[in-house]
């Protein structure tokens, strides 16, 4: 399915917003758009209709005395009225002549000696007239004032409601377009907990960020800014078009030669700016992923002086960001005011020569200040559109990314449970490899019985990590199987396998909040009191001055290695699994805080089965049994004093650490 109905779809989920925004922009459009003909009738009824036709009458309330007489114009009379003599006046210049004998109202006017002539080609008409005071004059006109200035009033009026209508079109439009980019990153963030763990392995964090959160504020603009512009640019012109056909056709119909150009330039555009668009986008999200590598690695950055060959570093990201962005400026600058501008000027060019060469026919004042304005608002809404395609594909190519990260293949929750197992743990020949062709475990078996401690030890990149994720299931074998009292993991949903797992890490990940809420993190629903028994069990009751409602910043920052230990020892503890896993768990302690994690790990390890990942020997003497991996398979496997006996790679890199090899 494309972008484009994508963000549709996304759209229909506040369709009922979305279409009262619209019912309401039409509305608003429809208002405005009857500004010109209010204007064309004032200006054609009751400013150049003085000119109509006036007849000597019965004085009423649309007549004006003149010269001793009442006189009022044909379009005042009742159809039954009395009429006397026709008269006229006319207009040259910034005069006004009354005659007794009413001449054509086309062609030159010229005054001289009480005498005014209307010159048609060979034809010259005459009439005696009288020049009009300017209070005459507006003694003429003071029928016209409360007709003007009742279509003012509805002007006015009119201009109100669409005001009234833009606000609320703005407010419900922004509303949905909240809602459905709120929709859109709640989906993407549901999305990642479904993906596999192998995805986030080839991701940096900076990149799923900017999918998230710049990516998604692009597609929010798509439907709270273009959408609104575009929809509004349509009905204007679609308005405008009808508008102008019923003010005259030919001149409409000249007008409609500018809509194919604009298609094509809107197409070209499309075809440069769509690339530049997903180059931009994807240089956003390389900056975002540096700037996440930086400030999590900045400790280490200035203590090997590495600050400016990491400047240098962001200096390129920000300088290939730049010039991808100059390019699509270079682009929108063609399709921008320039073009509506040029366009306008050739309408209004042959507009000019149409009406001056006589082609049009005739015209009155107020149809071509109508056409005029009419035009010009025309060109307003194409500005607006033309000004919103490169909004249109930043939206579209953000849209995109985000719709890759939705398209990552997933599995769902399952929210099914299963009974607590005892924890017999088997592989059978268990074969892996994160790439094809390049295996990290061959032939991999053992057993694990419930309540035993299982050791992995070997030299970094082994395998040991591999057998964790497979027995989490992040990753499944592709070869082999491995059960849980008898099952194949496969046939556990992963949600319920980890369910009665628990993991500690040998550098433990804290999460923003308290002390108390990292330690119930997979028990949100424990007590308090709970929570202080398992920090207790584990010896780490006495290292929290400030007690268990201490915040803790994000990875636990403010807090000791052992006291962020401790939080992940007493966390599995709390969640009570089947099975556990720890990895390198008293690597980074200190001494004492080991001794005191040590007497906590003989708390942890009872009644579950454990298995332990180490480097140091030392921790693992008591281990029911010892695997000893190399290259991802198993060279020797026993207990601590069977392995001693054999002689053999365990016993070589035991005495090593004990110092009795050189």
């Amino acid at each position: 399915m494309s972008t484009e109905k994508r963000l549709a779809r996304y759209a229909l989920t506040s369709k009922g917003t979305i279409l009262f925004a619209l019912i309401m922009l039409s509305i608003a459009v429809s208002a405005e758009l009857t500004g010109p003909f209010i204007a064309k009738t004032i200006i054609d009824r009751h400013i150049s209709g003085i000119e109509q036709p006036w007849y000597e009458s019965e004085t009423n309330e649309h007549s004006v005395q003149f010269d001793g007489n009442a006189y009022t114009r044909e379009a005042y009379l009742p159809e039954h009225a009395w009429r006397g003599d026709e008269v006229q006046i006319l207009q040259i210049g910034t005069g006004f002549y009354f005659t007794r004998e009413p001449l054509p109202t086309e062609g030159e006017r010229t005054f001289e000696n009480g005498v005014l002539s209307i010159q048609q080609e060979d034809v010259t008409y005459t009439s005696a007239a009288d020049t009009l005071t300017a209070q005459e004059v507006l003694s003429f006109y003071e029928p016209e004032i409360g007709f003007i200035v009742r279509w003012l009033l509805l002007y006015l009026s009119l201009v109100t409601i669409a005001a009234c209508f833009h606000y609320g079109k703005n407010f419900y439009l922004q509303k949905a377009a909240h809602k459905i980019v709120q929709r859109m990153r709640v989906d993407v963030f549901n999305h990642l907990s479904k993906v596999p763990v192998r995805y986030f392995d080839h991701q940096p964090a900076g990149k799923i960020v900017a999918r998230i959160t710049n990516d998604t504020e692009a597609v929010r603009e798509l439907y709270m800014t273009v959408l609104a512009t575009f929809f509004s640019s349509f009905v204007y012109i679609i308005g405008i078009y009808f508008a102008l056909f019923l003010l005259d056709v030919r001149l409409a119909v000249m007008t409609l030669a500018v809509l194919p150009l604009l298609f094509i330039w809107f197409k070209l555009y499309r075809k440069f700016a769509a690339r530049l668009n997903r180059t931009i986008r994807a240089k956003n999200a390389d900056i975002n992923a540096s700037l996440n590598e930086n400030v999590q690695g900045m400790s280490m950055i200035q203590a090997f002086n590495q600050e400016e060959q990491q400047m240098n570093s962001f200096d390129q990201l920000n300088n290939e960001h730049y010039r991808a962005q100059a390019n699509l400026l270079n682009v929108n600058s063609l399709t921008g005011h320039n073009l509506t501008f040029v366009l306008k000027n050739i309408v209004f060019v042959a507009l000019i020569w149409w009406i001056s060469g006589g082609t049009a026919g005739l015209v009155t004042l107020g149809v071509l200040y109508a056409f005029v304005d009419y035009v010009n608002r025309l060109f307003e809404p194409v500005n607006q559109v033309m000004n919103q395609l490169a909004n249109l594909e930043q939206a579209r190519a953000a849209g995109s990314r985000v719709f890759e990260l939705l398209d990552e293949d997933g599995a769902d929750v399952d929210d099914t449970s299963t009974p607590r197992p005892t924890g017999e743990v088997v592989f059978h020949t268990v074969s892996f490899s994160y790439v094809e062709g390049e295996p990290v475990l061959q032939n991999i078996s053992f057993q694990a019985k419930p309540g035993e401690t299982i050791a992995l030890v070997g030299h970094t990149g082994s395998g040991k990590s591999s057998i964790m994720n497979l027995l989490f299931r992040f990753y499944d074998p592709t070869n082999g199987r491995i059960t849980i009292d008898g099952v194949n993991t496969k046939n556990y949903s992963p949600q319920a396998l980890r369910a009665h797992m628990g993991i500690v890490l040998q550098e433990p990940h804290l999460f923003s909040g308290t002390i108390a809420s990292n330690i119930a993190y997979g028990k949100p629903d424990a007590s308090k009191q709970e929570i202080e028994e398992a920090i207790r069990l584990v010896g780490g009751s006495h290292l929290f001055k400030n007690g268990l409602d201490e915040i803790v910043t994000e990875k636990g920052s403010t807090l000791s290695s052992g006291q962020r230990q401790l939080i992940s020892f007493a966390r599995a503890l709390l969640a009570n699994p089947a099975i556990l896993v720890l990895d390198e768990a008293t690597s980074s302690v200190d001494t004492e805080t080991e001794r005191i994690i040590q007497t906590g790990l003989q708390t942890l390890k009872q009644n579950r089965t454990t298995f332990m990942i180490a480097h140091r020997l030392s921790t693992i003497q008591d281990a029911s049994h010892i695997i000893v991996l190399d290259k991802g398979i198993i060279l020797e496997q026993g207990t601590h004093n069977d392995l001693l006996r054999k002689n053999g790679h365990y016993a070589h890199l035991y005495k090593l650490q004990q110092g009795q090899v050189s």
